[in-house]
């Protein structure tokens, strides 16, 4: 019996049967993670302030007075890169969405669950923010159980009702945080400087959502991951043998066992300290395999590598690699697989910032009134009439002009002549087109008109013109 399949039979397979924070009959393990330290926490902690500075920051960005990032459901209204969607705009969202979801496949297919340990908002808030107070008011995991364990005395009663009261604070910040990212930076600060009656509605709302992320962060915490988020369900289908996970050596590492003081160790590096345990979020052991609830937070590397350096065995027995990797004993290494999914994300990501940024200013529809025929001039020239509607996606006020691109037609619009398009509002009108009869050979002419304004072109688009033919 070779050793992969000798670890494999002889592990305890039961704990795939249930979360490991719930019990048989649903109760559930309250995690006290203790607090972990080490290389990758420290580059989380640097990834995270990076994140959390951004996060609270775009809402302020502006460009040309509007905010560079706003995602305002209820009235369709997006901002993306200072770029206005509008409702006219859905392919480009469902180009979006078909690129995310693609992403995220190719992404989770090579990197495993990276996204979740180290970029994901909850478990950047969890750990990195609301753990941490948690850890300087009611200090390490050995003494939060203590504590939680004695008596309601005042000491007691101070750091339970200081830790809630923060959280409680922060949880509003980070709500309002979120609303401005819907209504923009501008409108929270009018709805903050108006009298509470002339919005309690929105009040409403906002003390709701603080009730969520209070309760999220307080009390629902790791169970956002194991038990409610889809990500993490999808790994389970996504991940094969070459994804790259936090991975427990199992051929390094087994068997388990003490080390003991002047005897010689003829087992494997894992002396079954349990402080990979310690330290999860979510409460697993890594050393059972892969598993739904690891974020690859990667906080068992760091209290396993310790643990190797105090007892002087080599680090890295958990680390991060593939299951093929720690089956063939090989390093981590880039690869045809590595290299050519990257490259298919990096295509997506491109396409989709082409056509982000390539997007016109405008969006123009030119169409034949219907019911109207066109109409033979004394001036030997023939008339079509036409109805237009010109959508200004842009923040500022256009002045819009027509022009005739592939033919000598001219253009004359109904009433003032001008054609004034306000920020993210469309104009409509009518104008008419000529065209000399002697220049007509067909029936039906396609013609080329190019929206201006001033001496830039901002698009094109087409449309037909009726006329008899001799």
């Amino acid at each position: 019996m070779n050793e992969e399949f000798k670890y494999e039979e002889e592990l305890d397979q039961h704990f795939r049967d249930r979360v490991a924070t719930i019990d048989e009959k649903g109760k559930r393990f309250w995690i006290f993670a203790k607090k972990p330290k080490g290389k990758f926490t420290n580059y989380r902690t640097v990834v995270a302030t990076f994140f959390l500075i951004l996060l609270a920051g775009l809402p302020f960005v502006r460009v040309n007075g509007e905010p560079f990032l706003m995602l305002n459901i209820l009235e369709r209204k997006f901002i993306l890169f200072s770029i206005v969607f509008g409702p006219q705009d859905f392919f480009l969202l469902g180009l979006t969405m078909i690129t995310f979801m693609v992403f995220i496949i190719l992404f989770t297919v090579v990197f495993g669950r990276l996204f979740c340990g180290w970029a994901c908002p909850q478990t950047i808030f969890m750990e990195m923010v609301f753990r941490k107070i948690e850890y300087f008011i009611e200090g390490d995991a050995n003494k939060q159980i203590a504590l939680n364990k004695a008596p309601w005395t005042l000491e007691k009663i101070f750091k339970k009702s200081i830790k809630h009261f923060i959280f409680y604070v922060l949880s509003f910040i980070i709500a309002n945080i979120f609303l401005s990212y819907i209504i923009s930076t501008d409108e929270l600060y009018r709805l903050i400087s108006e009298p509470v009656a002339m919005h309690k509605g929105d009040l409403a709302a906002l003390i709701l959502f603080t009730y969520v992320f209070y309760w999220v962060f307080a009390f629902f915490r790791e169970q956002v991951c194991t038990v409610v988020c889809p990500y993490g369900r999808l790994q389970g289908v996504l991940l094969d043998k070459q994804s790259i996970v936090v991975a427990y050596d199992y051929k390094r590492g087994e068997p388990r066992g003490k080390i003991r003081k002047g005897e010689e160790r003829i087992i494997g590096d894992c002396i079954d300290c349990h402080q990979c345990v310690a330290v999860c979020p979510t409460g697993i052991d890594i050393r059972n395999g892969t598993q739904l609830e690891c974020i690859n937070c990667t906080a068992c590397i760091d209290a396993c590598n310790e643990i190797m350096d105090h007892v002087g065995l080599p680090q890295n027995l958990i680390k991060y690699s593939s299951e093929k990797g720690i089956a063939e004993g090989t390093k981590l290494k880039l690869n045809a697989r590595i290299i050519g999914y990257s490259a298919v994300l990096l295509i997506l990501i491109s396409t989709l910032t082409f056509a982000l940024l390539s997007r016109s200013d405008t969006e123009t529809t030119v169409l034949r009134t219907p019911g109207i025929l066109y109409q033979e001039n004394k001036d030997g020239t023939i008339s079509n009439l036409y109805n237009f509607k010109v959508n200004n996606k842009t923040h500022r006020e256009l002045n819009i002009q027509f022009k005739i691109l592939d033919s000598e037609a001219k253009i004359k619009l109904i009433g003032d002549g001008k054609v004034i398009c306000k920020s993210e509002n469309a104009a409509v009108g009518t104008m008419f087109i000529y065209i000399e009869q002697k220049n007509i050979v067909k029936r039906s002419t396609k013609l080329k008109i190019g929206i201006y304004e001033g001496d830039k072109l901002l698009e094109t688009t087409k449309t037909s013109f009726l006329a008899p033919v001799n």
